[in-house]
């Protein structure tokens, strides 16, 4: 299956220079955040590809106005053709608005998901819009990562993590992939990245050392 993540900065490539050769042989398109609704829509009616998204910290207007014909997987687990994908978005708080939480706050998050996580046997993919805190975050408050994260991919290892929130021009080390603790491969989607998900990337984990875990790192 191949995967186009995008995240922060609408790419050119694929709105105003835009041509079906540049999409061709993509499965599915998935959003890390901090992009227009209307870049969003324009892919999914263009490219007929579903278009998976969670809000970054400057998304306000999706409250009132979500990318239409687009799928919002935050909070949840969403299978597609098999493959299970968490979305959790937001950044962490540095001011009032929606899309931003504490690190306590991010961690409530995920243990309100526990449940569909259980249910699902873990899940393949997890996607972000901020960084897990160590890997390609940085040390300001606004762009700094969540603990949490690292907990959640030492429990369920799942294969990817996406995220997006630290543009290339931020840092002078930027990344687009690294190699998480876990074994989870991470990649920050910053404007376009393709990447190749193949059948032996699935993950499965005992649902009994799943509840467990979560229960003792979480509760």
């Amino acid at each position: 299956m191949r995967i186009l993540v995008i995240a922060d900065e609408e790419s050119k490539a694929l709105w105003d220079y835009y041509t079906p050769e540049r999409t061709e042989g993509v499965d599915l398109i998935i959003s890390c955040g901090d992009l227009k609704a209307s870049f969003l829509e324009f892919l999914v009616t263009l490219t007929n590809c579903p278009v998976l998204y969670v809000p970054g910290n400057h998304d306000s207007a999706y409250e009132q106005n979500p990318p239409e014909g687009c799928e919002n997987i935050d909070g949840r687990i969403y299978r597609f053709q098999g493959v299970r994908i968490l979305g959790l978005g937001g950044s962490m708080k540095y001011k009032n608005g929606p899309y931003m939480y504490t690190e306590a706050g991010m961690r409530h998050r995920i243990w309100k998901t526990r449940w569909d996580i259980l249910k699902n046997g873990g899940f393949d993919i997890l996607v972000t819009h901020a960084p897990a805190k160590g890997y390609g975050d940085m040390e300001d408050l606004p762009h700094r990562g969540y603990e949490c994260f690292n907990t959640l991919l030492n429990i369920c290892h799942p294969a990817y993590m996406l995220h997006g929130h630290v543009h290339a021009s931020y840092m002078s080390g930027f990344k687009r992939e690294m190699l998480h603790s876990s074994g989870t491969k991470l990649i920050n989607a910053y404007e376009k990245y393709t990447f190749d998900f193949e059948e032996k990337d699935r993950q499965t984990i005992k649902r009994m050392m799943l509840m467990r875990n979560m229960m003792g790192k979480f509760v």
